[in-house]
């Protein structure tokens, strides 16, 4: 693994598990999957969830990491065509291994044919959609609340709320209560409940990928509890066959939610710290190329 003088080391990762994971997809590139949360690790937390956008530098990093893969995946709970236009993925040169699996891997874009498949939208989520309000409207104490439509799923953001975190807290029991009764889930994250269909998630979704492309190494970073399942995947993908398939798994901001960070390899301060890994990924391999 030769180190050009100008490319500065990657970040150690802590774990020997970590190591051995960064080890082998710097060994063959071309046999590793590069997977990504969307929202607090390649885009920033905003208040908005529409106004998220990806990290500056971030199409330009994923762009010179994509061609040296065997493909990067956008894994989100977000509709995948809202994942490609936040991210601003679509037709840029160097990105066509390039896919985004939205709605937990129930959608799929692809940059080379640039459309999105997807299934008919579970019969509960209108029934939920249609009650969701006045389930909200029973607890106007905590003003500011709202719901985020995300056509395969519905999701209850209290960041703006006099008090995040007592509206989240009242909420959890009544919102499970309600996705219970129509077939659905709720997946708690970072001050938003959101109601989706059970049986996806980012583990389910990130495992079928990695078979699929028959990858030999595998990185997923990621921010939110959402991301707990994709960790436990590259945890159990490590332990599978004869050898295993090694893994990193890269923490983005470990502040709010420590249970990630307690199981990552390595933890970054945030987006901008995951641009920056993945544009490093990207000068290290072109090096170990020359």
């Amino acid at each position: 693994m030769g180190s050009h003088p100008h490319t500065p080391p990657l970040p150690a990762p802590t774990t020997p598990a970590g190591r051995e994971g960064l080890a082998a997809l710097l060994a063959r590139p071309d046999r590793a999957v590069i997977a990504l949360d969307f929202d607090g690790t390649l885009a920033d937390i905003v208040p908005d969830p529409e106004q998220a956008r990806a990290h500056p530098g971030a199409v330009e990093a994923l762009a010179a990491l994509a061609p040296r893969v065997a493909s990067i995946a956008v894994i989100t709970g977000r509709p995948a065509g809202v994942a490609v236009r936040h991210g601003g993925f679509a037709g840029v040169a160097g990105l066509d291994h390039l896919v985004v699996l939205g709605h937990y891997g129930a959608e799929r874009w692809d940059a080379v044919s640039g459309t999105v498949r997807a299934p008919a939208p579970h019969p509960g989520v209108a029934a939920v959609r249609a009650e969701l309000p006045g389930v909200l409207d029973r607890f106007d104490s905590w003003h500011g609340t709202w719901i985020e439509e995300k056509g395969q799923a519905l999701a209850v953001h209290t960041r703006r709320a006099a008090d995040p975190q007592a509206a989240f807290e009242a909420l959890r029991g009544p919102l499970g209560e309600l996705a219970a009764r129509h077939g659905l889930i709720v997946e708690p994250g970072r001050l938003v409940l959101e109601l989706r269909p059970s049986g996806m998630d980012k583990g389910v979704a990130l495992t079928q990928y990695v078979r699929e492309t028959g990858a030999e190494s595998v990185l997923y970073a990621g921010d939110d509890l959402g991301d707990l399942a994709a960790f436990a995947a590259v945890e159990k993908l490590r332990t599978e066959g004869p050898d295993g398939t090694p893994g990193l798994l890269i923490c983005s901001g470990s502040a709010e939610v420590p249970e990630l960070a307690e199981r990552a390899d390595l933890s970054v301060p945030g987006p901008g710290a995951v641009v920056e890994f993945l544009g490093a990924l990207a000068r290290q391999l072109a090096a170990n190329s020359s």
